[in-house]
């Protein structure tokens, strides 16, 4: 939390409701960092505090109730708000990520046996590649080449790196770690392609 005695301003605090737990989180703190603030796991593909939100995976769905209504939302996009009752691993919730984990087969096995997915109904792609965009995201926001892009639209859409760059971004490979499928690190030979 932020100490408005050193910033010269006054934080504005959200009352909200997380898996029963009343909670208390600065305005414009996401329900993906209150949960986490209290201790509550929600898994996430996309998500890395260095870089902008994204919510393309959709792994960190929650189930947001508020006046009488309730859908689910990406936590680490959607703002707290004042009164709403969150349930992070509700059957709704649950169901939704082993929809997700089957989509992503078999890139997270470790998320899929936690969730008791053990097939696919799909038709997998031939790649370790979640399409997280976190490699996409570090090379633009944190490095400022944007040597790595997306290449493609639907289920063609792949990650491609920009051939002038090809030879520097493989000596860099600062965006290794946060493949969290191994995709960068197994075809690292992309960077020659």
């Amino acid at each position: 939390m932020t100490n408005p005695e050193r910033t010269g301003y006054e934080m504005n605090m959200v009352e909200l409701e997380i898996n029963g737990q009343r909670v208390s989180a600065e305005e414009g703190t996401t329900i993906l960092d209150a949960a986490s603030a209290i201790g509550i796991r929600v898994p996430t593909l996309c998500h890395d505090s260095r870089l902008s939100a994204s919510g393309v995976c959709r792994l960190c769905m929650v189930e947001v109730a508020k006046g009488g209504r309730s859908r689910l939302v990406a936590s680490c996009v959607y703002p707290v708000e004042a009164g709403i009752v969150v349930q992070t691993d509700s059957e709704k919730v649950r169901k939704v990520r082993r929809l997700i984990l089957e989509l992503l087969w078999p890139s997270l096995p470790d998320l899929a046996r936690e969730y008791g997915v053990t097939s696919s109904r799909f038709r997998p792609r031939d790649t370790e590649c979640s399409l997280c965009g976190l490699c996409v995201r570090y090379c633009a926001e944190i490095k400022k080449r944007q040597a790595i892009y997306f290449r493609g639209r639907g289920i063609d859409r792949e990650v491609a790196i920009v051939p002038e760059l090809a030879k520097e971004c493989a000596m860099c490979r600062e965006c290794f770690p946060c493949c969290t499928g191994g995709h960068i690190v197994t075809h690292s030979d992309l960077a020659f392609t």
